[in-house]
């Protein structure tokens, strides 16, 4: 039996006091379970009546765990151990958290940096499976991974078509595409189910099945969880967490989520994406901001901040301040948020199943790689790092330290910070911790992404929410880059024009960007990491 646990205090009480009443008089649970589309208003009824098949898992998930198993032990027998998952946005972040929790290994390939990209096909390629995630095939992320994997076994003697595995909807050109190449295995994930909501579908379970994870079990605690959400009831703990989410007044719009011990390893990363991707349009919509334990966000007592707690099973763990405490399984917790995430939805009332200003990163970067533009000359350099940025932005400063000075400058009392690293998140992971010294230094919350996967998540957002945001973009110069065979483009250049043009759309959206090239990316992340450092010290004499 799943176990689920939910407590709320301060703002989050009183939304859940104000609102789930109100649901539960218009049947919001009942309803939801029924898959019903009318749930969120005209506008977006044609999406969501092709968007609800998550919220019956079993139907289209159950019969492939069979096949799953089948071929982990085909694979297994021919000594092909290693599985690499080729996917962004949900097609890789659900797998990640279900195999980290579980412990077993399962390499996720989300980046174009081309050190990632060589690191990835540098490792045991003769007991490497790849699994091609995607909902259309259409990705230039996941298609361009496919390619340099496809050549490299060929390259290695190795029967490219015997390695490859592909998760798609059905009728998808990559479906057609991937059964005329006769690769491996097919398989086809309910196409009532947008990316975000996915992970109980093929694209979560499959490759975390093939690395060895139960996602059998992890089934079992979601379909429990689903039984459990339908009633119309004042306790149901879906509607509570979507009150809390997405019904406080006024809005506190920065989510604070934070995992105390829970044992799910990577969920706020999951679940921001969840959120971040379903409500960020239409100028509003809620930020979840992922920090670690101890975090300044947490003590904030900013007035737009809601902080959750991820606990343990079983903890007698209680809220404090305006806080929200959640514990469960992950299968259980994965459907809880995905039902609180649409809940949130209709209360914001926003379509939670689009994503409209998604695409506009993808075609400015599509722009570039077509134009093959000059790059720009940097306003100046200082160190090892390359400065870029608007002259109404700069002003008159000519080092690191006055740069990014001037962008916190831009920072509004209900402002917040997004970095965006388009790194080596291996290598470089370090570099995640200017976060908590950037909260410390401006008071205001600050979120962390790698890049380009964050792009697939709270992209979203930040062109499609209240314009409150500032944006610091980090890029380095690669050890080297990777060809991708029969395109025009390499990994370095691909990655360049997403960095880009995701920071064109932004400005030309009006919101302030920094840009930070490092010419050697650990000299470059060291003389940020002082500056940032100082910045927080100054902060905290003051």
């Amino acid at each position: 039996m799943t176990t689920l646990s939910f407590e709320a205090a301060g703002a989050a009480s009183e939304a859940v006091d104000a609102k789930v009443p109100e649901l539960v008089g218009d049947e919001v649970a009942s309803r939801l379970v029924a898959q019903d589309p009318t749930l969120w208003g005209p506008d977006a009824e044609a999406e969501a009546s092709i968007r609800l098949g998550w919220l019956n898992p079993g139907e289209s998930s159950r019969p492939l765990l069979g096949q799953i198993a089948a071929l982990r032990e085909e694979l297994a027998a021919e000594s092909v151990t290693r599985v690499v998952l080729a996917g962004m946005g949900g097609s890789s972040l659900a797998p990640e958290v279900i195999t980290r929790t579980a412990g077993v290994d399962l390499t996720v390939l989300d980046s174009t940096d081309p050190d990632v990209v060589a690191a990835a096909l540098g490792e045991r390629l003769a007991e490497t499976v790849i699994v091609v995630s995607s909902k259309s095939g259409s990705t230039v992320e996941t298609d361009s991974q496919r390619r340099v994997f496809e050549q490299a076994f060929t390259d290695a003697g190795i029967d490219a078509k015997s390695r490859i595995v592909v998760v798609t909807d059905p009728g998808s050109p990559l479906d057609a595409a991937a059964r005329e190449a006769g690769y491996r295995a097919v398989f086809n994930a309910d196409p009532n189910v947008g990316g975000r909501y996915s992970a109980l579908t093929a694209f979560g379970l499959v490759p975390s099945g093939l690395a060895g994870a139960d996602i059998e079990t992890l089934l079992d605690d979601a379909e429990m969880t689903a039984e459990i959400l339908r009633d119309d009831a004042p306790d149901n703990i879906g509607l509570e967490l979507g009150a809390a989410l997405g019904g406080t007044e006024p809005l506190r719009n920065k989510v604070v989520i934070v995992d105390e011990g829970s044992g799910l390893a990577g969920f706020p990363d999951w679940a921001e994406q969840l959120i971040a991707e379903s409500t960020g349009k239409l100028g509003t919509g809620v930020l979840p901001v992922v920090v670690e334990p101890g975090a300044p966000e947490i003590t904030s007592g900013a007035a737009d901040v809601l902080t959750v707690r991820i606990v343990p099973v079983d903890s007698e763990e209680l809220p404090e301040g305006d806080q929200v405490v959640v514990s469960g399984s992950l299968g259980a917790q994965m459907m809880l948020w995905e039902f609180a995430t649409a809940v949130a939805g209709r209360l914001l009332n926003i379509n939670p199943f689009d994503q409209p200003d998604v695409e506009a990163a993808k075609k400015a970067a599509r722009g570039l790689l077509d134009a093959t533009p000059e790059p720009t000359e940097p306003a100046f350099i200082d160190g090892s790092v390359e400065v870029r940025g608007p002259a109404d932005l700069l002003g008159t400063a000519s080092t690191l330290r006055g740069a990014l000075t001037a962008l916190l400058g831009q920072l509004g009392p209900d402002g917040y910070l997004s970095i965006q690293a388009y790194l080596d998140r291996a290598k470089q992971s370090g570099l995640a911790g200017i976060r908590a010294d950037l909260a410390a230094a401006t008071g205001r919350p600050v979120t962390f992404g790698w890049g380009p996967r964050f792009l697939h998540s709270t992209g979203q957002f930040h062109k499609g929410g209240p314009a409150q945001g500032v944006y610091l973009q980090i890029t380095g110069r690669p050890a080297g880059d990777v060809a991708i065979p029969e395109r025009p483009f390499s990994f370095a250049e691909l990655v360049s024009a997403q960095a880009a043009g995701d920071a064109s759309v932004l400005a030309d959206q009006g919101r302030p960007v920094l840009r930070l090239h490092l010419l050697n990316r650990d000299e470059g992340i060291r003389e940020i990491e002082n500056v940032v450092r100082s910045l927080a010290a100054e902060s905290g004499s003051n």
